[in-house]
């Protein structure tokens, strides 16, 4: 089936859909900016990419249009755990350098960067000690 004919079927109805205030989002995995269109559909389009949170970094998965008709073969998933910036560039390497779908670059860079955002731990701050005479009062 071509990737337009499913995008008329789905795009007004799907499982993934959620319509908020005149607005309609998208909760599918491989959809980067969680909008539905058919730019970032991962249901849509034979190649998707997909950025998801691992214990320490990220998985990009993408998937191979040529095995559509096999889903095992289908994905191919790396696991990224490396610094911010390695981590970006790995995945724009992965995306675009490849050209895989280079329209999707900045799209999943900027995910990886929030989920590794996310990852980071909570700097714990030391409660500064009131000062002054009317500190002092209480």
């Amino acid at each position: 089936m071509s990737a337009e004919l499913v995008w008329a079927i789905i795009k007004n109805n799907n499982s993934f859909l959620v319509k908020r205030q005149g607005v309609q989002f998208s909760a599918e995995p491989s959809n980067l900016k969680n909008v539905n269109s058919f730019k970032y559909s991962g249901i849509a389009n034979y190649k998707s990419v997909s950025v998801l949170p691992v214990a320490r970094g990220v998985r990009v998965t993408t998937r191979k249009a040529k095995k559509e008709n096999s889903p095992a073969k289908s994905v191919n998933s790396v696991v990224i755990a490396k610094t911010r910036r390695q981590t970006s560039k790995s995945v724009a390497n992965l995306i675009a350098r490849s050209q895989y779908r280079p329209d999707l670059r900045a799209a999943a860079v900027a995910r990886a960067s929030a989920i590794l955002s996310t990852q980071q731990p909570k700097k714990v701050r030391a409660k500064k000690e009131a000062k002054g005479p009317r500190a002092q009062k209480n």
